[in-house]
Order: structure tokens, then C-alpha cells, then sequence
């Protein structure tokens, strides 16, 4: 959950200050910036796997390590030139960008729901038969490095709207710091998340009885726990993608959305007592998933039954 992403921000942000004030200077818009990307965080940490379920558990850890180093390419080689780049002469386009993601995240969880219901899947699924295990398997890791792809370039938009005022060293320093913290935590999380079953296969063979145990329990709770995954990843898709079309359309100057949506956030807060933080905060981010859901119900209607495009993804 966000805490622990913010948590281990902060601790970078302590061992930078031991070294110098630049460096502290770096630490601590890194942490609020991880803070504000964290919603996509938790999108990327629960999409991703899925694309390693119903494969073989000896190429699980492979293919999470294919799409890590896919994850810093992204981040590292493309997105981050892209964004000093764009900060440096073309700054207003942020805004733009980051609408663009958040289109496409209101997309992605609208089409999962739509699916959920009932409505016509999109693409090669597991259960549909897999001739060629090997290219199946180089299907998944460039779709997954896709999807990354976006969610990274939100992630590296939010951080950089975080730190525009900073020099254009310490932007950079903060945009490879946060990419690299981000996809240590996301991925290293994901491989633990798929090995699970293992840990809890091994477990419940030994003579232990409290091993056998939480050996059982691991192996009856990770179904449900990927299950939860799923909805928690198309919820968290539907929340941040909500939330940046009503952020973005504020800083475009059409308040209306973002002044109800604050308005009724504020008014709960107020109402709550000492929950009001935290019913507040659900109030809007409740908002803002209906709002990705009626964008993203939009673009699969057009996408998918106006244009005929979109059936031709990989497998999910």
C-alpha cells in the first residue's frame, strides 16, 4: 500500500541528508513524489501477475526478471530523457500527457469491468489453447513491458509535475531515483506475491506442525489473494485514471468536476469527525473511479464497437 512505498521514500530521504543538503534536497522530493505516484504503484504492483499466472512455476521468476529489466529501460533510457526534454522546453504538455495516461487507465479498468460483466473479451486469454508455449510466453512479457510502459510514464509525469520548480539536475536525480526505488518495490513485491505457493508447498512438507500450518494457510489464501489483486488493480486503475482527467481538466481551467468533487470530499471531512480524513479521502477517490469508468466505458465503445480496434491484444 502506498504507506510502505512513502515509508521507504522517507528512508532514502534520511540517508540523504547524512550525505548533503543537495542530496536532502533530492530525498525529500522524491518522497513526495512517490507519495503522489503511489496509486499508479499500486496499479503496476497488481496488474503484473497476472501475467505470470497459469504459466510454469520454473519460468515465473524468469519472465518477473525480462520484465524488471524492461520496467528500467522504460524508465531509465526512455521516459527519462523524454521527460528532462520536455520539462526543459516544452513544460505545458505535462498536463496533456498525463490526461493522455489517464485515459488510457480509465480504458484498461472500464474494459475489465465490461469483461467482468459478462461483456466480450478482447484478445488471447489462458483459456484459450497455447500452441507455442515459447512465443506465448515472449507475448506476455512484451505486453507486460507495454503496460509498463504507460504506468511508468504516468509515474514519471506525476513525479515531474511534483519537482517542475527544481533545477534541472536535481529533476533528473529525483526522476531516477523514484523510477528505480519504484521498480525494486513493485517487482521485488510481484515475485514474492507468485512465489508464494512454493514457499507455502514447502512449508506444509515439513514435520513442523505450526510450518504445515502456515504452509496450508499460504496455499488456500493465494488464489484468493491474486483474485483480490485483480480487483484491486481495476479498481486502482479506474481511481488514478479518475482522478488525473479531473485534475487535468481543472488545470485546463474547466473547474466544475474538480470543484464538486473537493466540495463533497471537504463536506464529509466536516461531517465525520475523526474518520474525515480517511471518508473523505475514499468520497473522492470514489469520484474519481466513476469518472475513469464512464471515460473508459467511452473509449471501449468507440475503440471496440465503432473503430473494430482492440482485438488483437495480448493475452491478460
Amino acid at each position: 500500500m502506498p504507506g510502505g512505498l512513502v515509508a521507504l521514500l522517507d528512508d532514502v530521504s534520511i540517508i540523504a541528508r547524512t550525505a548533503a543538503a543537495s542530496l536532502d534536497d533530492i530525498g525529500v522530493a522524491a518522497s513526495r513524489a512517490g507519495t503522489k505516484a503511489a496509486g499508479v504503484v499500486i496499479d503496476d504492483a497488481a496488474v503484473t501477475p497476472s501475467y505470470v499466472t497459469g504459466l510454469s512455476p520454473a519460468r515465473e521468476l524468469p519472465i518477473i526478471w525480462q520484465i524488471t529489466k524492461g520496467s528500467l529501460k522504460n524508465k531509465l533510457l526512455i521516459l527519462l530523457p523524454g521527460a528532462l526534454l520536455l520539462s526543459e522546453f516544452l513544460p505545458s504538455a505535462i498536463i496533456f500527457i498525463l490526461m493522455a495516461g489517464g485515459l488510457y487507465l480509465s480504458y484498461e479498468g472500464a474494459e475489465k469491468v465490461i469483461e467482468k460483466l459478462g461483456g466480450e473479451k478482447h484478445g488471447e486469454t489462458l483459456e484459450d489453447p497455447i500452441d507455442d508455449p515459447v512465443e506465448f510466453e515472449k507475448k506476455r512479457i512484451a505486453g507486460a513491458v507495454r503496460t509498463d510502459l504507460i504506468l511508468s510514464a504516468e509515474i514519471m509525469a506525476i513525479t515531474l509535475n511534483e519537482v517542475a520548480a527544481e533545477t534541472l539536475l536535481t529533476r533528473g536525480a529525483v526522476l531516477a531515483l523514484v523510477g528505480l526505488v519504484i521498480t525494486v518495490v513493485v517487482y521485488g513485491a510481484v515475485a514474492l506475491i507468485v512465489k508464494m505457493d512454493d514457499v507455502g508447498l514447502h512449508l506444509s512438507q515439513k514435520p513442523s506442525e505450526i510450518a504445515q500450518s502456515v504452509g496450508k494457510l499460504l496455499l488456500r489464501g493465494m488464489p484468493w489473494l491474486l483474485k483480490a489483486l485483480s480487483v484491486i488493480g481495476t479498481i486502482a486503475m479506474l481511481w488514478v485514471g479518475g482522478g488525473i482527467l479531473i485534475h487535468g481538466l481543472h488545470e485546463l481551467g474547466l473547474h466544475n468536476l474538480s470543484d464538486f468533487s473537493h466540495g463533497l470530499q471537504h463536506g464529509v471531512e466536516e461531517l465525520t469527525g475523526g474518520l474525515g480524513g480517511f471518508l473523505g479521502w475514499l468520497t473522492y477517490a470514489t469520484i474519481s473511479a466513476i469518472v475513469g469508468l464512464i471515460a473508459g466505458a467511452v473509449l471501449v465503445f468507440v475503440l471496440h464497437k465503432v473503430l473494430k480496434i482492440g482485438h488483437g491484444k495480448e493475452a491478460h
